[in-house]
């Protein structure tokens, strides 16, 4: 018998490729034997984030959309060669089912399994779909949505299924003692994480070496984990050095489960994914949603989490000293462990941890 081969579309980000990679995981589990093949942007996050699986990865020319008339030309041209790239495999290998993972790399797979009578489905993990999910609901068998609020978004008719976002499947079982040690923190201390993702966040990372130092002296029982991303590690430790507040300060976590299981609270971004993380473990947190989205759709992200209590969401600001206020009033509530244990519960109710599975179900039935 031929092996079955399933399709993942998209990539640029963590965010479009981790929720890909744990349906992908989930699908080897269900059936061990599948061809997997991910259709990616050309940017390296990509390669290096497909590096460590087994799967084939097909590089696409695509660039973002524009309206730029000088650019528009190169546009088209990157989008109907990536077009004919995925025709030509799709008619090969006749996978039973393409999933798009969001953002304009997820285009050309989607469109062409449509029109080859493929099955196909798109990840909706974002409150408000950007546009590229927005124009591909239309060519897509089933819209999978983290959030019901999301559905309103979508034409009338859209065929969508709240399943969540889903989380690669080492954040099951994420051990607390592991991270604590992977990390160097102490155990019987409470732990602050601070994220801004892969790349880091530039603005969080500034108003956090103005707030840490003031925090820590007036509550030294608390330690601190900061995720710098790479542009930042530098200066952020020797901020730190400076003031004399310790803590442990990496570029990035390539275990983030174990990061954030080590985690009694967290500081972060609202990235879809990261938000499905944290509701997947259960951790209280403050939101600073990135702010130079022209759609502010990390806002509506936070909002959710916001409204079911499970985090606080402040404005970034852009310049710490407007940030440093409200961060450091939301750190002193955070400081009652009641408030937290309110805010976990309510986290791990608005988490899905079946989504991963849940998924790679749907793509086999076909």
């Amino acid at each position: 018998m031929a092996r079955l081969c399933y399709v993942f579309a998209g990539g640029g980000t963590g965010g479009h490729l981790f929720p890909g990679l744990a349906v992908a995981q989930a699908l080897t589990h269900l059936e061990p034997a599948a061809s997997i093949a991910f259709f990616t942007t050309d940017r390296p996050l990509d390669r290096e984030l497909l590096a460590s699986h087994d799967y084939q990865q097909v590089v696409q020319p695509v660039r973002p959309f524009t309206l730029h008339p000088l650019r528009a030309p190169s546009f088209l041209w990157h989008w109907w060669t990536s077009r004919r790239l995925a025709r030509r495999f799709l008619k090969t290998h006749c996978p039973q089912a393409v999933l798009g993972l969001g953002g304009y790399g997820a285009g050309p797979a989607v469109i062409e399994a449509r029109a080859l009578g493929i099955r196909t489905a798109i990840l909706n993990p974002d409150a408000i779909p950007g546009r590229a999910n927005r124009h591909l609901a239309r060519h897509a068998d089933l819209v999978v949505l983290q959030w019901e609020v999301s559905r309103g978004h979508f034409p009338p008719g859209t065929n969508c299924l709240t399943l969540g976002c889903p989380v690669r499947p080492e954040f099951a079982n994420a051990d607390p003692d592991q991270g604590r040690r992977l990390f160097e923190l102490q155990p019987e201390r409470p732990t602050l994480l601070v994220t801004g993702a892969s790349q880091g966040a530039h603005t969080l990372n500034q108003v956090m070496v103005r707030v840490w130092p003031r925090f820590h002296a007036e509550h030294p029982d608390w330690q601190l984990l900061h995720l710098t991303g790479p542009a930042d590690q530098a200066a952020v430790r020797a901020a730190y050095a400076s003031d004399g507040a310790p803590a442990q300060v990496r570029s990035f976590a390539g275990q983030m489960w174990l990061a954030l299981a080590a985690a009694d609270l967290v500081v972060s971004r609202a990235g879809a994914s990261t938000l499905a993380e944290l509701t997947a473990l259960g951790k209280p947190s403050i939101l600073l949603p990135y702010p130079f989205h022209r759609d502010r759709h990390q806002q509506a992200n936070a909002q959710v989490l916001a409204d079911y209590g499970a985090a606080i969401w402040m404005e970034d600001q852009l310049r710490p000293e407007l940030n440093e206020p409200g961060l450091r009033a939301a750190l002193e509530r955070l400081t009652d462990p009641r408030v937290r244990a309110s805010m976990a519960r309510a986290a791990r109710e608005l988490g899905r941890q079946g989504a991963a599975d849940a998924v790679a179900r749907w793509m086999r039935s076909g």
